[in-house]
């Protein structure tokens, strides 16, 4: 038996808004223009949002280019609102930055933060990537953050162990010590 899927008869998928931080226009250049959070890998899927809400600030997005590395299938166009976008890539390009042309308006420069980032650290890499005049690469930002979570991780680790032991004082070795551990005080409570 041979199934056929007729397209038409499918419902249309509804599209999801962009997740975007632009930095604001003024005269500081920097080496970012915002940052971009998708909802997955699909570059097919998740690059007409992305135009389409560019369209306004900035014009008309008519090339794309990307590293593959973290794109697992580079289509060469992407079908939108009855127009071609070429997706062009470069082993070469930041493979956390994405490139939007106009032949009109120009180029920007984007982070892709990963789909599947935590949403705090989206919401820090996004607001980062959005400062005017920052100097800061893409692969420094998501450096940074790697950072960044791996401490709070951490932190966050050695307070749910103190809760856990109930808030015992832990020798220099990182050993909980007991009650009797601690030295009395000179009016003999322990």
């Amino acid at each position: 038996m041979t199934t056929t899927l007729d397209r038409a008869a499918q419902p249309a998928v509804a599209l999801r808004p962009a997740r975007l931080s632009l930095t604001p226009k003024t005269a500081l250049a920097g080496r970012l223009d915002g940052a971009w959070w998708p909802y997955s890998r699909d570059l097919e899927a998740e690059l007409p949002p992305l135009a389409a809400a560019l369209e306004e600030p900035w014009g008309r997005v008519t090339r794309v280019t990307v590293n593959p590395a973290r794109w697992p299938v580079v289509p060469r166009t992407v079908a939108m609102d009855g127009r071609t976008l070429h997706v062009g890539w470069f082993t070469e390009q930041d493979p956390d930055k994405l490139i939007l042309l106009s032949y009109t308006v120009g180029r920007w420069d984007l982070l892709v933060i990963p789909p599947e980032t935590e949403p705090a650290a989206a919401a820090r890499l996004m607001v980062a990537a959005a400062i005017p005049g920052s100097a800061l690469a893409a692969g420094v930002l998501m450096a940074n953050e790697t950072v960044i979570g791996r401490g709070m991780r951490d932190t966050g680790r050695r307070e749910a162990t103190w809760e856990d032991e109930g808030g015992a004082c832990m020798s220099p070795f990182g050993e909980p010590m007991g009650r009797t551990a601690l030295p009395s005080p000179g009016n003999g409570w322990r």
